[in-house]
């Protein structure tokens, strides 16, 4: 017979969902960010007819990526304060290496394509080392760590 408690019982909120949410969000605008600079070259002279130039904007760019490398640094920091593992760190600082130099190094006429190379490879390494922070975060929840750190990213 069926333990009626266990099936009465709510399943345990997430203790930290705010912090999961932003890693979720953290990974989607990265994301975003990477396919916004991957697409870019393509589309520039389309944007201004749709009302969306100011997307093409250096000042737009670099603001978000300002604004993405902080909640970055921020989840991620707190995502190894809560589960002791560097992994996403691994795929952070690489990731944001990259957007940086393609943001603000990188940015010319004559260097669009690099520019949006290492911009868009930049935000696919940020955005994974998201999705890393996510998972080692519940793998630590569910206390699948047996050292602590040692949280499986699969």
């Amino acid at each position: 017979m069926p333990n009626l408690a266990a099936l009465t019982e709510s399943p345990p909120a997430p203790r930290h969902a705010l912090a999961h949410a932003a890693d979720r969000l953290g990974a989607t605008a990265s994301f975003l960010c990477a396919l916004h600079c991957a697409a870019l070259p393509f589309v520039l002279g389309a944007l201004p007819a749709l009302g969306l130039g100011f997307l093409a904007d250096h000042g737009f760019e670099r603001a978000f990526i300002v604004c993405a490398s902080a909640l970055a640094a921020a989840t991620l920091g707190a995502g190894v304060a809560r589960h002791g593992s560097r992994r996403a760190l691994s795929l952070l600082v690489p990731g944001l290496l990259l957007l940086w130099c393609g943001g603000f190094l990188i940015d010319g006429h004559d260097t669009l394509g690099l520019h949006a190379a290492l911009v868009a490879l930049g935000g696919s390494g940020v955005a994974l080392a998201h999705r890393a922070n996510l998972r080692l975060l519940e793998a630590h929840e569910r206390g699948g760590c047996c050292v602590r750190g040692e949280a499986a990213i699969v």
